[in-house]
């Protein structure tokens, strides 16, 4: 029988959602996280990460069984098969997607999460087990059942659970209910959650069939708007699905993962709650959108992006969260055991405090991107841009944490240069365009300043390769960025120089790492390969002309998902488990652009830049402590 060890593989999970939670469901039908209303809100089941005191909601065979499972076509509509030696049962899983039209007229829960099971062939005995364990299991539970519901209610929160198949309350704290599902039959479990509001029950029966169709009909129309149509469209369309899933529709905001503290290397410590929005890959997110067809949610993410930026402006925070606010303290869960015992688990990222130039960089291009596509940027975000771009001249020569947040110190990292560059850069050209009305001789000036130093301290030639920080020998795969954000061509011989050090000293064969083995940055040691890492090594080869090397790697790539389609953030070389939060849109949004490169090399940013790279004075760095 599947699904009875304690801890699955994270890659046994599919995710469902509304674009504005998600709820992970295993191979054997249980779901095993859900956090309501939000992303970010407190869990109701959180078995993946406490097997025995996290809470789950099960569907599944009381016998033996086998499963095969898949989303229904380009939607995230899963559909979960069970083969018994007594029959087949398929069960649907979704979150319902209505317009605001039809919540109005139907007059829905705030939340809901619809199962429907269905006999295939045969006579099936099935058990349903409903463990709500609310504020990651820090909350007492009393249910209660009222005519066909379970009911739980917490202060102003209420859980409704609803069913045409009868449940029993066992020990006040989880319902249990059993049926044998015949052919041709169909049962239905509705969950509804309502927070300060009065309570509506969710749908059965016809009506919750209608929402299914309805929900499929959304996801089709949705998918419809993708552009791509090369080789790798499936993998392009899924990813593409799960980014609109982890996008919080009320306000454009991207999360990097729908959960928190799944582990980068099993029994380890570094367990990072990812339910919030990051600013590292901005401009590449919004490019990996509009030129996917998403104009919608490209434009979107930009609106949010300002927004949270001028919440703290002239300085930028690495992250914020879906309503661009920007405290999310970091906090232990130290009653909860973590996923295979990996612990602390924790809520909220303290990395919310750390200085990262590279930010700056991201928003420039993002905002440019979005400019190249038609948009126009207000008086006030005119103003904000130019000030952005005044405060990397002010701060360039700072040591940072960098791009992978350690926890370390902070030192003078070349990639962080490089996007201070590249900040610059996009400034000029919006400037040179028209877009802002702004002096750029200071961008200018202080750009050709950190060219010249990034050239001169950061590239180490006995190596033939860019360096993790200036002066240093050590490696890191963000320094794959140098040609994306038009530092150098991507033919520059320092360029194949780089992606030929990375391969060899960070490479396993399609898997990257983010850095070396022995790089300190405050953490115990352990971490699986970094995939957003191999896609951008993906960019970098077909950019640079060698197209069948990249391709080659992408295909690999492609079975390195789970059995939808979904990455997470890392994985480990030796086994192929995937590790860390799960799925990831870092990782989604780096295979599409590598999807996208494949199809069309070219670089996307600094096409129009100047063709030196040199200039004659260079300012003086600020050292790290």
């Amino acid at each position: 029988m599947e699904g009875t060890a304690r801890y699955l593989p994270i890659g046994d999970y599919a995710i469902i959602g509304d674009s504005r939670s998600a709820a992970l469901v295993s191979r054997s039908g249980s779901i095993d996280w859900l956090c309501w209303p939000r992303f970010h809100s407190p869990s109701i089941f959180a078995r993946i990460i406490d097997s025995g005191r996290g809470g789950s909601f099960a569907l599944r065979p009381s016998i033996p069984f086998t499963v095969t499972r898949s989303y229904v076509g380009d939607t995230n509509v899963l559909e979960t098969t069970f083969h018994t030696d007594a029959g087949t049962v398929r069960l649907t899983d979704l979150m319902p997607a209505l317009n605001e039209n039809e919540k109005r007229r139907r007059l829905t829960p705030l939340r809901a999460l619809l199962r429907r099971l269905e006999g295939i062939d045969g006579n099936v005995p099935m058990l349903a087990t409903y463990e709500p364990r609310p504020d990651y299991a820090r909350t007492s539970v009393a249910l209660s059942i009222r005519r066909d519901t379970v009911c739980l209610e917490s202060g102003p929160e209420v859980l409704y659970l609803r069913s045409d198949v009868p449940f029993v309350i066992v020990e006040g704290e989880s319902a249990r209910a059993e049926l044998t599902l015949a052919a041709g039959a169909r049962h239905y479990f509705a969950l509804g959650y309502d927070s300060h509001s009065p309570a509506v029950f969710p749908s059965l029966g016809d009506e919750a069939d209608w929402q299914i169709e309805r929900t499929l009909a959304y996801w089709n129309e949705w998918i419809a708007k993708l552009t791509f149509d090369g080789p790798y469209r499936a993998a392009v369309a899924r990813s593409a699905l799960v980014l609109k899933l982890l996008a919080y529709a009320p306000s454009g905001a991207i999360v990097a993962a729908p959960t928190t503290s799944l582990p980068e290397s099993i029994g380890g410590t570094r367990n990072w709650d990812y339910r919030y929005c990051w600013l590292r890959d901005a401009s590449f997110t919004v490019a990996a959108l509009y030129d996917c067809g998403f104009d919608v949610e490209g434009a979107a993410f930009v609106d949010w992006m300002l927004y949270a930026t001028r919440l703290t402006h002239p300085g930028l925070q690495v992250l914020y969260d879906v309503f661009g606010e920007s405290r999310v303290p970091e906090t232990t869960i130290d009653h909860l055991d973590g996923y295979l015992s990996s612990r602390p688990v924790r809520v909220g990222n303290e990395a919310h405090d750390q200085f990262q130039l590279d930010v700056y960089g991201e928003v420039l291009g993002a905002v440019e991107e979005f400019t190249d596509r038609g948009e126009r940027l207000s008086r006030d975000t005119r103003t904000l841009i130019s000030r952005l771009a005044d405060m990397v001249v002010k701060r360039w020569r700072e040591p940072d944490s960098g791009i992978w947040e350690k926890r370390s110190g902070v030192q003078q990292h070349v990639h962080a240069k490089v996007m201070a560059w590249s900040a610059l850069d996009c400034a000029e050209r919006l400037a040179r365009k028209g877009r802002l009305q702004a002096d750029p001789s200071a961008w200018k000036r202080n750009k050709e300043e950190i060219m010249e130093l990034v050239l001169r301290r950061g590239f180490n030639a006995e190596l033939n390769s860019f360096v993790s920080v200036l002066d240093g020998n050590e490696l890191d795969a963000s320094l794959l960025y140098i040609a994306r954000a038009g530092f150098l061509p991507p033919d520059d011989p320092r360029v194949l120089g780089t992606i030929d050090a990375i391969r060899k000293r960070l490479g396993h064969d399609d898997l990257v790492y983010r850095y070396e083995i022995q790089t300190e940055d405050g953490l115990p040691p352990g971490e699986g390969a970094f995939l957003p890492c191999s896609f951008w090594l993906i960019e970098a080869l077909a950019t640079s002309g060698r197209i069948d090397e990249g391709r080659e790697m992408f295909e690999k790539m492609l079975s390195r998902g789970n059995d939808l389609g979904l990455f997470s953030e890392e994985i480990d070389v030796e086994s192929g488990a995937l590790l860390g939060n799960f799925p990831q849109a870092l990782t989604h949004i780096a295979l599409i652009n590598a999807a996208l490169c494949l199809q069309q090399p070219v670089a996307r940013r600094g096409e129009e830049r100047e063709t030196s790279h040199h200039s004659p004075a260079a300012s003086p760095v600020e050292q790290s402590p």
